[in-house]
């Protein structure tokens, strides 16, 4: 899940703990351009505030309407579909002649939405069915490998935590991987023990812990949402995190250095209780080959790489 959609989901769960009627739009099903992909939500409360979006602007004046006037009063959900003929898609302004479908849920349960809430916040992946008859909703243990679902009888959608990057050191390369991560709208966790740094990195958007590496790897848990990367160029830390990283779920695991120190690298940590294939998991160099030279470019290269991996996009191998 999106920072975003987060946003949709806790103001969904404020209005309604506050005593408005709440409608939620997802988008189902897309034909043509769309701005907004499958899965996305967009909150209506019954004074026409909303949270999130399912077109980037379109449609939702419209459908802020049909909620207010109609789809509130019913107590099941509506598909609603827009841009179906080439007159219908030049009104809403999708471009390309684009068609968007909406399941739009009157009546989304409190508790339901509360306990998505809770298991996202504590890392679990989760997935939501709602029956298209009555309306009810309920949760079950999702996996990232899910696929959203929608038929004449229910959909299915899994929702996850937020992308995570955990960084390992807080110089200046890892504050620029950190902003390019943060853009890139992952969670951004720095850890560095050396006093020296850790007096000067003091920002709200990321979450700093001062402690050994592998103990705070083990203490916030490491998901296949998280991508791990050492930057602190000290075999002594980088090595302690890696040891963690690589035997845990993290869908990337990175560390700076030369082909030559990877190599060597990779020799010590199988001197550890790692085995050959929990190394082999291992980027190293960190990032993809653009000739990047200083800091900022880097952590391009960085971003581009764990972006990719994210996405199962294949990447060239560092021979």
């Amino acid at each position: 899940m999106n920072s975003t959609d987060l946003s949709v989901l806790q103001s969904a769960v404020n209005w309604l703990k506050a005593g408005h009627s709440v409608a939620i739009a997802t988008v189902v099903q897309t034909w043509g351009s769309a701005p907004r992909p499958i899965g996305s939500w967009l909150a209506i409360r019954d004074d026409g505030q909303v949270s999130g979006s399912v077109s980037g602007g379109c449609v939702e004046d419209d459908l802020i309407r049909r909620v207010q006037t109609e789809i509130l009063t019913r107590a099941t959900p509506e598909m609603v579909v827009y841009g179906v003929s080439q007159q219908e898609a030049a009104r809403f302004g999708l471009p390309c002649g684009g068609t968007l479908r909406l399941l739009v849920e009157p009546r989304p349960e409190l508790g339901v939405l509360e306990k998505l809430l809770e298991q996202i916040s504590s890392h679990q992946i989760t997935r939501r069915t709602v029956n298209l008859s009555t309306g009810k909703s309920t949760l079950s243990d999702g996996s990232r490998h899910d696929e959203f679902v929608c038929n004449d009888q229910e959909m299915q959608t899994t929702y996850g935590p937020r992308w995570r990057m955990v960084i390992i050191g807080a110089g200046q390369l890892s504050l620029y991987t950190a902003d390019f991560a943060l853009a890139s709208d992952f969670e951004v966790i720095v850890i560095d023990p050396r006093e020296e740094y850790a007096e000067g990195l003091n920002r709200d958007d990321i979450i700093f812990f001062k402690g050994m590496p592998d103990d705070v790897l083990l203490e916030i848990g490491v998901d296949p949402h998280t991508a791990v990367i050492a930057l602190t160029h000290d075999p002594k830390l980088d090595d302690m995190a890696l040891m963690e990283a690589l035997k845990s779920s993290a869908f990337y695991v990175g560390a700076l250095g030369s082909r030559k120190n990877t190599q060597k690298r990779k020799e010590r940590l199988l001197e550890f209780d790692l085995n050959q294939e929990q190394v082999d998991r291992l980027h190293g160099p960190v990032g993809l080959y653009i000739g990047a030279l200083t800091p900022p470019e880097i952590a391009v290269s960085i971003l581009a790489e764990v972006i990719a991996v994210k996405y199962g996009i294949s990447v060239p191998k560092k021979n």
